[in-house]
């Protein structure tokens, strides 16, 4: 059954009291509905008064929206209207605060796969991530074809000790089915205080039955570097994340390594892989620790206009010892930022696959009620002034980390920022083929931060160790030679 004409106002209800006549709560229903829907026409009012004080300035400066609307404000009266209607005439009571979050949500859906809109809680788990602090299971998951994942499994975290593994699929979380559940959502009931149970109900490839697991939330700070000293004089430093203690702790394991060793390094193996950025400064800061003159990252805004450019310093600048970077396809944002940057100056060579290709950044603004929104507002271009947005950097040497069963078993072989709807356009032509790893949204909580790598069962890793002490025999024959 449809209605034509939506009601403007609800229907009485029967009085609340003794002393309350059917009248009189007639004139009280009538009054509050009045003022709700009198709040809702001023609002429009507002709007069109700011559509009339928009002209002139829509005309100064040559608006040529191709809607033809002269400002953004002449949509409010409508956005007012069906906010009146849902208020007064929904079935069922609502709550405002959800419905303009709502509106603001789907608004910023619209745009592109990275501008998206945070609740109070999404918004104080954003600012715990970039302090690397956080409470929880202890695992990385990712959506694919609308199921949770498990992509990852962090060391003596609570996800390990139940047995957890990748590839595992959540269907259900605290009781909520987990199929085509946010990320937002399932990351929320994953996190809590710390000693309370997690109940999920889990499916793993090649098991009959379902697994029913009991997690013990546990708080960890997840350290974003780890290092290992190889006896030859090599470096290996992983980053697994672009927080605020990235650079300091990157500073003091480089430091650590040279104390140890006090003769200095032969070279350093700079692990990038399936780091999935962070913060835009500190991919600058890393980059400088290597770098001692010229761009590291241009970001251009609308129109191609110039909004931001980095330089290295010739101050605290490391040796130029030889150096790999290992990357692959979780490699993103600000772990390309460095990527593309010591390869553009020729400081390193880049072992792996084809990197994730966000070349987008964002911008993270408050709002009043706590709420934020992380709004696309830039491109970043590496010193060459090349932009690899849904491109990626292809690597110097290409070696494939993994059987593409083991692949299949993480959800998929081909996620890359090309394959996310709305995805902004890239600025060169279409690659041959897309990032053959697959994608990771993180949720990293409980457990302890990562343990000293092993290299037996890492081909790229092994790869790169080979490659940079070939460069290192290279140039020491080299320097004899000269002699």
């Amino acid at each position: 059954m449809s209605m034509r004409f939506a009601p403007t106002l609800p229907p009485p209800s029967p009085p609340n009291g003794p002393h309350r006549t059917r009248r009189s709560a007639r004139i009280v229903l009538f009054l509050s509905g009045f003022r709700r829907l009198l709040g809702y026409v001023l609002a429009a009012l507002c709007g069109g008064a700011l559509v009339v004080a928009a002209v002139p300035f829509a005309h100064a400066t040559g608006g040529d929206d191709e809607s033809g609307d002269l400002s953004p404000f002449a949509n409010l009266g409508v956005l007012a209207r069906a906010l009146a209607h849902v208020e007064v005439s929904y079935v069922e009571p609502v709550d405002s605060a959800r419905l303009v979050q709502g509106a603001i949500r789907g608004m910023l859906a619209s745009l592109d796969p990275h501008t998206t809109y945070l609740d109070p809680d999404e918004y104080a788990m954003l600012r715990n991530d970039a302090e690397g602090r956080f409470a929880g299971i202890g695992v990385e998951v990712g959506v694919r074809d609308g199921w949770l994942v498990v992509l990852g499994v962090l060391p003596e975290s609570p996800a390990e000790r139940a047995g957890l593994l990748p590839g595992d699929r959540f269907l259900v979380i605290e009781g909520r089915e987990a199929r085509d559940m946010r990320l937002g959502d399932a990351i929320r009931l994953m996190r809590g205080e710390v000693g309370t149970l997690v109940r999920v109900t889990l499916r793993r490839e090649g098991d009959p039955a379902d697994l029913r697991v009991e997690l013990r939330r546990g708080y960890v700070e997840v350290d974003a570097v780890s290092s290992l000293l190889l006896p030859d004089g090599v470096l290996y430093v992983r980053l697994y994340t672009f927080s605020d203690n990235t650079t300091p702790a990157l500073r003091a394991a480089i430091d650590a390594a040279l104390t140890a060793r006090p003769e200095g390094l032969r070279g350093v193996v700079l692990d990038l892989r399936n780091n999935g950025g962070g913060l835009l400064h500190q991919a600058v800061l890393v980059s400088d620790e290597f770098l001692d003159s010229g761009v590291i990252v241009t970001t251009r805004g609308r129109g191609g206009v110039q909004l931001f450019e980095s330089r290295a310093h010739t101050a605290g600048t490391r040796p130029r010892w030889p150096m790999v970077v290992l990357v692959n396809g979780l490699t993103a944002s600000a772990s390309e930022i460095v990527a593309g940057a010591l390869r553009d100056h020729e400081r390193a060579l880049i072992i792996g696959t084809r990197t994730f290709g966000k070349g987008s950044v964002q911008n993270v603004i408050e709002l009043p009620d706590g709420s934020a929104m992380k709004l696309t507002v830039a491109r970043y271009y590496t010193p060459s002034g090349r932009s690899i947005q849904a491109e990626g950097i292809v690597p110097d040497i290409e070696v494939v980390q993994l059987p593409s069963s083991v692949v299949r078993a993480a959800g998929g072989s081909a996620f890359s920022e090309r394959s996310l709807e709305g995805h902004l356009d890239g600025e060169l032509p279409a690659p041959e083929s897309a990032a053959p790893e697959p994608g990771r949204d993180a949720e990293r909580s409980g457990g302890r931060g990562p343990r000293a790598p092993s290299f037996e069962h890492d081909v790229q890793a092994r790869t790169a160790l080979d490659t940079l002490r070939a460069i290192i025999r290279a140039n020491a024959s080299e320097r004899s030679a000269a002699r």
